[in-house]
């Protein structure tokens, strides 16, 4: 399975649904918090936006709603 990352924040709604879709597919995911400045720089700087979420799956990156995402994400991790 590839590396996945969740670029959230604490408050984000979509971050926790997605957070749970992870959890509930026995996905294993590193996460970076983008209230954190130099995270927020990171993603700016790697994927052209600092919104929360951004999910990175190998070399793909998606950002949006967990709705928007996650038929991208059952294409790739199903």
């Amino acid at each position: 399975m590839p590396h996945v990352i969740l670029y959230a924040t604490p408050t984000c709604p979509d971050c926790h649904a997605l957070r749970r879709w992870f959890d509930r597919h026995g996905v294993a995911f590193e996460e970076r918090d983008l209230t954190n400045p130099a995270v927020a720089e990171e993603a700016k700087a790697r994927y052209g936006v600092r919104v929360a979420p951004i999910t990175v799956v190998g070399e793909q990156f998606f950002y949006g709603t967990f709705d928007q995402q996650r038929p991208k994400l059952e294409a790739l991790l199903s």
